[in-house]
């Protein structure tokens, strides 16, 4: 059997901000009306949370549930989770029209924490970034520098990100860079 690992085995970077990839994580995508009570009857169940308004990421007991588009959401749980909570989802969606899939092996996640996170963000993303227009449970799918990602904000003021696995490399550097001593921009502090 294969011995899996995520994307960058865990790397890390400390600069004015610490940027990490967080290692496995289970990603679902579920698609169909997100206004059906179907829908947030079968995420509440799965996942403890709420289906989110647009652009937010809402957190459950057993998962987080994030905006991805009008009929699409991202569900994020334990990568050991992911085969019981997609049967839960495809349970409690049978006779509805809508789409579960395992998306977690074709994912990465970094986490973005310290004292100015936003600040390496907003250096490599086109999205304001500013307090007043961004705090925890904002959410935004988005570009990091030229790649498609998504990020939001958590509680404590750091930042997570899922990008393509196939592209981790690129954004851990760009985000690696964007967090370097020395390129402080302040706008943030």
């Amino acid at each position: 059997m294969s011995n899996v690992v995520s994307a960058l085995a865990g790397i890390s970077h400390v600069g004015f901000a610490k940027v990490a990839e967080t290692g496995l994580h289970g990603m679902i995508t579920l698609r169909g009306d997100l206004d059906s009570a179907e829908v947030a009857a079968a995420v509440k169940a799965a996942t403890g949370a709420a289906v989110p308004a647009i652009r937010r990421i809402e957190a459950g007991d057993k998962g987080r549930v994030a905006w991805m588009s009008p009929d699409e959401l991202l569900v994020i749980v334990a990568y050991e989770a992911v085969s019981e909570t997609m049967t839960a989802l495809n349970d409690a969606l049978s006779g509805v029209h809508a789409l579960v899939v395992n998306v977690s092996d074709a994912r990465a996640l970094f986490r973005i924490s310290g004292d100015t996170p936003r600040e390496v963000l907003a250096k490599v993303a086109p999205v304001d970034l500013s307090p007043d227009a961004f705090g925890p449970g904002d959410f935004r799918r988005t570009r990091v520098s030229q790649v498609a990602a998504a990020f939001w904000m958590n509680d404590d003021g750091s930042f997570e990100l899922v990008c393509f696995r196939s592209v981790a490399q690129y954004v851990f550097d760009v985000l690696r860079l964007s967090a370097e001593r020395g390129g402080e921009v302040g706008y943030f502090a």
